[in-house]
């Protein structure tokens, strides 16, 4: 639409100007843009030529066939157009038709190139998961792949190799940690699901970019000690999660109205750790009795991305303003200070590209007014590099009743230097042309800036979701086989001789399933089966003088729901190892209007309290949340109780 918009612009100066044949150089002009068609410069130049020698049209329609010229085969003939303008015409429209050339090729190649960035985006982030998946794959073979072929090898030697087992599973978990720690998202949604659960009112406003770096680990600390907080006093009925990315740095604020003394206790260390990383946590309380934490830390900005078409954008914009400046020079009176005032203009219509900024276009006002006095007539062109500003800073709606005024200002100061009506009005017509191409130009710029970026943003989403399902999967999958290793090994190292060959064998196959759930880490997406899974957690248990209750009634499942359930039991059962002293285990599915609900109970809660923000049931969550199911806990005196539901045939996108 830009390019279009620019064209018909040019085109429009020839069609004021008394030459009908110009609707048919931009109709033929932009018939190439869109399509190649090897005839459409043909009709370019002959009725460009047409035009100027028959009708007496200015040799800056000559702009069009070099343009044309340059996006063909038959580019090395472009000069000729402008030879031949210089021949038939002064020097400021032989200037026009370099200038028109210049902009016809290089906002098709920009409008080629915006394309084709816009459509390599999703390409560039499966680039992207497919690298990280082999720089995980590589970590994970090289550390835990070993240490389970160690593990294998003892058991086959009929030794329970119990350190080893005991180093892969802390591996594991530090790997998980380290994933997880470059993004704070799925920690923001552990905390509104922890909120919710609560019934207490949650919004979450985020406002930074991920990755963060090693500064996501601590704020996702901080959220997570801050929410637990508010819903282990039950007292708040509202709870803000903010996030906010400023210069060098990102603010992430947790605020409730659960009426309490200001006071950071309940953070622990948390306030050394990010003083320590160049951070600071403070609690306040607000006047109208609200608590508020907040921890800021510095940041990690990617490194912007390089790329020729924003390059080549800017230079096509410099070219065509120090074009339009030699036109207007080529009048003046007053050259050396026409020039230091119009590359002081051409500086600041550069720097327009990457935003708004009031003051230059303050600034560009006063210079497209005051010198008029001074420098008379040739100054009265510089309006439209005014006009151009103006249509990129402000809404459409406020834009066009400026820009009018700009060429009400530009037909007013010709009347009152006298100027013939015809002059005057192609100064005003000019004004406008100007003043679309620099929009044209600035705009296209910041498009091609916009669509680098996105692309940016969006690779880096994908791999930092690449390291949260590799997180995931290390913590929900490996580390369950990793603990059940551990276990194992540690019975049969208890065990006579007879008893421990037994168990050793049992580590081996859990070696090959670990195995398998590596490769599974490394992206391979495994599906697994809730029934298969409620087995082997029987299997598990018992090895651990648990005894299990197993009420199956799911019936057939979407493959990704039956798959996170069975996760969720993984998860569970490893709890139940690793947190309780249960003598009874019953898991339970049943299957109700669509919806699928797994219970896992035991019977062996111990004293401390339940983590609801630790990392397993934070990853539950998010996995459930992406079925749009739901995770639930429940807890007596002497027994602790995980729900976990889904709706029956709901798949996830992978």
């Amino acid at each position: 639409m830009i390019t279009f918009v620019v064209l018909g612009g040019f085109a429009g100066v020839y069609v004021v100007a008394g030459s009908p044949l110009a609707l048919v150089v931009f109709a033929a002009q932009a018939a190439f843009v869109v399509r190649r068609r090897w005839w459409l410069p043909l009709v370019v130049a002959v009725t460009a030529y047409t035009s100027v020698l028959t009708m007496g049209t200015s040799v800056g329609i000559l702009g069009f066939v070099g343009g044309s010229l340059l996006l063909t085969r038959l580019w090395p003939l472009a000069p000729v157009a402008g030879v031949s303008a210089a021949l038939l015409g002064p020097a400021d429209s032989a200037i026009s038709a370099v200038l028109i050339a210049l902009v016809v090729y290089g906002l098709t190649r920009l409008t080629e190139r915006v394309d084709e960035v816009h459509a390599t985006r999703l390409a560039l982030a499966m680039t992207s998961v497919a690298e990280e998946r082999l720089r995980i794959a590589a970590e994970l073979n090289e550390g835990l792949g070993r240490a389970l072929a160690v593990i294998a090898d003892s058991a086959r030697a009929g030794r329970p190799d119990v350190d080893t087992a005991r180093r892969a599973l802390a591996d594991a978990r530090a790997a998980a940690a380290g994933y997880r720690a470059m993004s704070l998202t799925p920690e923001i949604t552990t905390a509104r699901a922890m909120l919710a659960a609560a019934e207490i009112g949650a919004e979450a406003r985020v406002g930074h970019h991920e990755p963060l770096g090693p500064a996501g680990a601590l704020l996702a600390a901080v959220l997570r000690e801050a929410v637990t907080e508010v819903v282990r006093r039950r007292a708040a009925t509202t709870c803000l999660i903010e996030t906010v990315e400023e210069e060098g740095g990102v603010r992430l604020r947790v605020t409730d109205d659960g009426a309490r003394t200001a006071e950071s206790r309940f953070m622990g260390e948390l306030p050394v750790r990010v003083e320590e990383a160049g951070g600071t946590l403070t609690t306040s309380m607000g006047a109208d009795g609200r608590l508020t934490v907040e921890a800021t830390l510095p940041g990690t900005r990617p490194v912007p991305e390089r790329d020729g078409a924003y390059a080549l954008s800017l230079a096509l914009l410099a070219a065509v303003l120090a074009g339009f400046s030699l036109k207007g020079l080529l009048l003046a009176e007053h050259v050396w200070a026409s020039a230091a005032l119009l590359a002081l203009i051409c500086v600041m219509q550069l720097r327009s590209v990457r935003g708004r900024h009031m003051v230059a276009l303050a600034v560009m006002t006063a210079l497209t007014y005051a010198p008029l006095p001074l420098l008379g007539t040739s100054w009265l062109g510089v309006a439209g590099f005014l006009a151009g500003p103006v249509l990129l800073t402000f809404s459409w709606k406020v834009a066009l009743p400026l820009v009018c005024l700009v060429l009400a200002s530009v037909a007013w100061a010709g009347v009152l230097l006298e100027l013939p009506v015809p002059v005057t009005v192609n100064y005003t017509v000019s004004t406008l042309v100007t003043g679309l191409v620099v929009y044209g130009l600035a705009r296209l710029a910041q498009l091609v800036r916009e669509l680098m970026e996105a692309r940016q943003a969006l690779a880096r989403s994908a791999v930092v979701e690449e390291r949260l399902r590799a997180a995931r999967d290390l913590h929900d999958l490996l580390g369950h086989n990793l603990a059940a290793i551990l276990l194992t090994c540690e019975l049969a190292r208890r065990l006579d001789p007879e008893g421990a060959r037994a168990r050793l064998e049992e580590v081996q196959a859990m070696v090959e399933r670990a195995e398998r759930d590596l490769r599974a880490v490394s992206g391979e997406g495994p599906s697994m089966s809730l029934g298969t899974e409620a087995d082997s957690a029987r299997s598990v248990l018992a090895a651990a003088g648990i005894s299990v209750t197993l009420d199956l009634g799911h019936g057939e499942l979407g493959e990704q729901v039956e798959t996170v359930l069975s996760t969720v039991l993984r998860e569970s059962v490893t709890n139940v190892l690793r947190h309780s002293s249960a003598r009874h285990c019953t898991v339970t599915t049943t299957r109700v209007d669509g919806v699928v609900r797994l219970r896992v109970r035991n019977d062996g809660v111990g004293s401390a309290e339940v983590r609801h923000g630790s990392a397993g049931i934070g990853n539950l969550t998010t996995r459930l949340a992406v079925l749009r199911g739901a995770l639930t806990t429940a807890r007596g005196e002497d027994w602790f109780e995980l729900t976990a539901e889904a709706p029956v045939l709901t798949w996830a996108a992978r």
